[in-house]
């Protein structure tokens, strides 16, 4: 029994989804991205053969439910990346693919003209080609800002939908929750009423721009490590071994081992289970001192080559919040300050308002204002306090 396009691309997408919670190091992982793999690219496969997109159609032809398939290449990308490669060309030719499938995503989303004309300018900028920081800064927030933004709208409907976000949920969870479920029967659940379809259309064309947004930075991403890899030195591979020299390496080191000061020391016990040390303090056996459990070895190998700085605990919006309760933000200025009246030109226009109560009091306290400067002028007189450069 065939099983539905929804069932297929669900089944891929939570593989997908298991495997990015785990270490990639472990070949359980690979087990389930290969998986994904499989159901994705039979996936799209099976889409490719039914003509559910064609260039002759716009965006208003498209069903609400076809349009999660537009997602495939997306998933496909993101799982590729994820694929363990045994060397640099491996690495090299995951990469192009995952290309590949960026390069479609995001051309299919440009042909049907799901994403506004400002969003694709934007993403569309390299913030590592700019070099003035600050222009690189603003970009790059105006960037996350808008992500930041779609994510937002999208989490606002699936409330509306009772769909409420959970700790841990990643794309692959966003994207299948949009899928339609199975009921007990087998069949599909179908939508209520035009209202819903509605809802669940709009949030799709959100997920889809925010996708888009991801896959223009990920390309980026994959440029620069492609660079890298493509220009790094090969290592030339190692001479094929001669039986003899092979005889000859074991009888040199069953030489040098003979003429050692300290001969290699038994095994703790029969079983290589004995006391780490005698009581000198000599080792019997060898041991380690890191962890022996693969998923500890795998987290301190992923650390290895992590920043050697400490990665920031607060996004911008919380810093420039703080920064503003501390009064570290200057506001004002511009041409509405500079148009608006001083604190005299104020006061002197208050002063005018003839028969009010408070013009009364603005007339009273410009006078005492000026009488006081008056009174200033007449006992510090003009240059009396310029004391430099008397002859």
């Amino acid at each position: 029994m065939s099983i539905s396009l929804p069932a297929l691309f669900s089944r891929g997408l939570q593989d997908a989804s298991k495997a990015f919670n785990q270490s990639a190091f472990e070949q359980s992982t690979q087990d389930l991205i290969q998986s994904s793999l499989v159901d994705l690219k039979s996936l799209s496969a099976r889409i490719v053969g039914l003509s559910l997109f064609s260039p002759n159609e716009i965006l208003e032809d498209i069903s609400t439910r076809d349009l999660m398939y537009l997602l495939v290449p997306y998933a496909l990308a993101e799982v590729q990346g994820r694929v363990r490669s045994e060397g640099p060309d491996e690495r090299i030719a995951f990469l192009v693919q995952s290309q590949k499938y960026l390069n479609t995503f995001i051309s299919n989303l440009e042909n049907y003209e799901i994403v506004p004309e400002n969003e694709r300018t934007l993403h569309a900028q390299d913030p590592a080609k700019i070099k003035d920081a600050s222009s690189r800064r603003d970009l790059k927030i105006k960037q996350y800002q808008r992500e930041k933004d779609l994510r937002a709208r999208i989490e606002t409907i699936r409330k509306r939908r009772g769909q409420l976000p959970v700790d841990g949920e990643t794309e692959f969870d966003l994207i299948s929750s949009l899928l339609p479920k199975k009921l007990e029967g087998g069949a599909e659940e179908e939508e209520e009423d035009e209202e819903s379809d509605d809802i669940l259309r709009e949030t799709i064309l959100l997920l889809l721009r925010l996708c888009y947004a991801q896959a223009a930075s990920q390309l980026l991403s994959l440029a620069q490590e492609l660079e890298l890899l493509q220009n790094a030195p090969r290592m030339p591979p190692p001479p094929p071994s001669r039986p003899e020299n092979d005889r000859r390496g074991k009888e040199r080191a069953a030489e040098g081992d003979m003429w050692k000061l300290d001969a290699p020391s038994p095994r703790g016990g029969p079983d290589g289970k004995g006391p780490l040390l005698d009581p000198s303090g000599k080792p019997l056996r060898p041991f380690t001192i890191l962890p022996s459990g693969s998923s500890d070895r795998a987290r301190l190998a992923a650390q290895v080559f992590g920043p050697g700085y400490r990665l920031p605990t607060m996004s911008i919006d919380e810093y420039l919040q703080i920064e503003q309760e501390r009064g570290n933000i200057l506001t004002g200025g511009g041409p509405g300050s500079e148009n608006a009246l001083t604190e005299s030109e104020q006061l002197a226009l208050d002063a005018e308002m003839d028969g009010s109560k408070d013009g009364a009091e603005k007339e009273e306290m410009k006078r005492l204002k000026d009488e006081n400067w008056a009174q200033f002028t007449d006992e510090n007189p003009r240059g009396a306090g310029n004391t430099m450069n008397r002859g």
